[in-house]
Protein backbone atom coordinates (compact mmCIF):
# COMPACT_ATOMS: atom_id res chain seq x y z
CA UNK A 1 0.00 0.00 0.00
CA UNK A 2 1.36 3.41 -0.95
CA UNK A 3 1.54 6.06 1.75
CA UNK A 4 1.34 9.23 -0.36
CA UNK A 5 -2.22 8.60 -1.66
CA UNK A 6 -3.33 7.98 1.93
CA UNK A 7 -1.70 11.24 3.06
CA UNK A 8 -3.36 13.16 0.20
CA UNK A 9 -6.76 11.73 1.07
CA UNK A 10 -6.39 12.54 4.76
CA UNK A 11 -5.24 16.09 4.01
CA UNK A 12 -8.20 16.69 1.69
CA UNK A 13 -10.67 15.29 4.23
CA UNK A 14 -9.29 17.29 7.16
CA UNK A 15 -9.29 20.45 5.02
CA UNK A 16 -13.09 20.36 4.84
CA UNK A 17 -13.40 20.59 8.62
CA UNK A 18 -10.56 23.09 8.95
CA UNK A 19 -12.14 25.36 6.36
CA UNK A 20 -15.50 25.27 8.19
CA UNK A 21 -13.80 26.17 11.46
CA UNK A 22 -11.77 29.03 9.97
CA UNK A 23 -14.89 30.45 8.30
CA UNK A 24 -16.39 30.98 11.78
CA UNK A 25 -13.52 33.09 13.16
CA UNK A 26 -14.86 36.65 13.57
CA UNK A 27 -12.45 39.44 12.65
CA UNK A 28 -13.73 41.55 15.56
CA UNK A 29 -12.41 38.84 17.94
CA UNK A 30 -8.95 38.46 16.33
CA UNK A 31 -7.21 39.89 19.42
CA UNK A 32 -9.29 37.92 21.94
CA UNK A 33 -7.56 35.28 24.04
CA UNK A 34 -9.03 33.13 26.82
CA UNK A 35 -5.95 33.44 29.03
CA UNK A 36 -2.81 35.57 29.08
CA UNK A 37 -0.71 32.49 28.27
CA UNK A 38 -2.94 31.52 25.35
CA UNK A 39 -2.50 32.61 21.77
CA UNK A 40 -4.82 35.28 20.46
CA UNK A 41 -7.63 34.08 18.22
CA UNK A 42 -5.75 35.55 15.25
CA UNK A 43 -2.46 33.80 16.03
CA UNK A 44 -4.20 30.48 16.63
CA UNK A 45 -6.35 30.72 13.49
CA UNK A 46 -3.42 31.72 11.28
CA UNK A 47 -1.36 28.85 12.70
CA UNK A 48 -4.16 26.44 11.80
CA UNK A 49 -4.29 28.03 8.33
CA UNK A 50 -0.54 27.71 7.75
CA UNK A 51 -0.08 24.10 8.91
CA UNK A 52 -0.89 22.46 5.55
CA UNK A 53 2.11 24.38 4.18
CA UNK A 54 4.35 22.51 6.60
CA UNK A 55 3.84 19.45 4.39
CA UNK A 56 5.48 21.28 1.49
CA UNK A 57 8.21 22.59 3.78
CA UNK A 58 8.95 19.08 5.08
CA UNK A 59 9.11 17.59 1.60
CA UNK A 60 11.13 20.40 0.01
CA UNK A 61 13.68 21.16 2.75
CA UNK A 62 15.83 19.25 5.20
CA UNK A 63 15.18 21.46 8.22
CA UNK A 64 13.59 24.50 9.76
CA UNK A 65 15.94 26.59 11.87
CA UNK A 66 14.07 29.32 13.73
CA UNK A 67 17.39 31.08 14.38
CA UNK A 68 17.78 31.80 10.66
CA UNK A 69 14.58 33.84 10.61
CA UNK A 70 13.27 31.85 7.65
CA UNK A 71 9.97 31.23 9.42
CA UNK A 72 7.69 34.24 9.71
CA UNK A 73 4.15 33.46 10.85
CA UNK A 74 1.46 35.02 8.69
CA UNK A 75 -1.08 37.25 10.44
CA UNK A 76 -4.28 37.94 8.55
CA UNK A 77 -6.03 41.29 8.68
CA UNK A 78 -9.40 39.96 7.54
CA UNK A 79 -11.41 36.76 7.38
CA UNK A 80 -10.88 36.71 3.61
CA UNK A 81 -7.09 36.85 4.06
CA UNK A 82 -7.25 34.09 6.64
CA UNK A 83 -9.16 31.77 4.31
CA UNK A 84 -6.99 32.71 1.30
CA UNK A 85 -3.88 31.86 3.31
CA UNK A 86 -5.37 28.50 4.27
CA UNK A 87 -6.21 27.69 0.65
CA UNK A 88 -2.71 28.69 -0.47
CA UNK A 89 -1.10 26.54 2.25
CA UNK A 90 -3.40 23.64 1.43
CA UNK A 91 -2.68 23.84 -2.30
CA UNK A 92 1.08 24.00 -1.69
CA UNK A 93 0.94 21.02 0.65
CA UNK A 94 -1.19 18.92 -1.68
CA UNK A 95 0.92 19.80 -4.73
CA UNK A 96 4.11 18.83 -2.92
CA UNK A 97 2.59 15.55 -1.77
CA UNK A 98 1.33 14.71 -5.25
CA UNK A 99 4.79 15.32 -6.73
CA UNK A 100 6.65 13.44 -3.99
CA UNK A 101 7.85 9.89 -4.14
CA UNK A 102 7.64 7.30 -1.40
CA UNK A 103 11.41 7.31 -0.76
CA UNK A 104 11.31 11.02 0.12
CA UNK A 105 9.15 10.14 3.10
CA UNK A 106 12.07 8.22 4.62
CA UNK A 107 14.47 11.20 4.47
CA UNK A 108 15.26 12.92 7.76
CA UNK A 109 14.06 16.42 8.64
CA UNK A 110 15.23 18.57 11.57
CA UNK A 111 13.40 21.21 13.60
CA UNK A 112 15.84 23.47 15.46
CA UNK A 113 16.58 26.85 16.90
CA UNK A 114 20.28 27.28 16.20
CA UNK A 115 22.16 24.65 18.16
CA UNK A 116 19.03 23.54 20.05
CA UNK A 117 17.49 20.61 18.22
CA UNK A 118 13.82 20.06 18.93
CA UNK A 119 13.35 16.98 16.79
CA UNK A 120 14.83 14.87 14.02
CA UNK A 121 12.19 12.81 12.26
CA UNK A 122 11.48 11.27 8.91
CA UNK A 123 9.59 13.49 6.52
CA UNK A 124 6.64 11.11 6.84
CA UNK A 125 6.65 11.66 10.60
CA UNK A 126 6.81 15.44 10.12
CA UNK A 127 3.82 15.31 7.79
CA UNK A 128 1.83 13.26 10.30
CA UNK A 129 2.88 15.70 13.05
CA UNK A 130 1.56 18.59 10.92
CA UNK A 131 -1.75 16.74 10.57
CA UNK A 132 -1.90 16.10 14.32
CA UNK A 133 -1.05 19.73 15.01
CA UNK A 134 -3.89 20.78 12.71
CA UNK A 135 -6.41 18.66 14.60
CA UNK A 136 -5.02 19.77 17.98
CA UNK A 137 -5.04 23.49 17.23
CA UNK A 138 -8.36 23.26 15.41
CA UNK A 139 -9.83 21.80 18.61
CA UNK A 140 -8.33 24.69 20.58
CA UNK A 141 -9.98 27.05 18.12
CA UNK A 142 -13.26 25.26 18.75
CA UNK A 143 -12.91 25.97 22.47
CA UNK A 144 -12.23 29.64 21.72
CA UNK A 145 -15.37 29.81 19.58
CA UNK A 146 -17.44 27.98 22.21
CA UNK A 147 -16.30 30.43 24.91
CA UNK A 148 -17.47 33.27 22.65
CA UNK A 149 -20.81 31.49 22.05
CA UNK A 150 -20.08 31.07 18.33
CA UNK A 151 -21.64 27.88 16.91
CA UNK A 152 -19.10 25.10 16.30
CA UNK A 153 -19.17 23.14 13.05
CA UNK A 154 -19.06 19.36 13.21
CA UNK A 155 -15.75 17.61 12.67
CA UNK A 156 -16.32 13.86 12.44
CA UNK A 157 -20.07 14.09 12.79
CA UNK A 158 -22.50 16.81 13.84
CA UNK A 159 -21.63 19.18 16.66
CA UNK A 160 -23.95 20.08 19.53
CA UNK A 161 -24.81 23.21 17.52
CA UNK A 162 -25.84 21.21 14.47
CA UNK A 163 -28.06 18.68 16.20
CA UNK A 164 -27.71 14.94 16.52
CA UNK A 165 -27.80 12.13 14.00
Amino acid sequence: MLIIPMLVKEMEEEAVTTRKMLERVPVEKFEWQPHIKSMTMLRLATHVAELPGWVAMALNTSELDFANGDYQPFLATSSTELLEHFEKSLNEGLASLRHANESQLEEMWTLRNGETIYSVRTKAEVIRMAYCQTVHHRAQLGVYLRLLDIPIPGSYGPSADEGSL
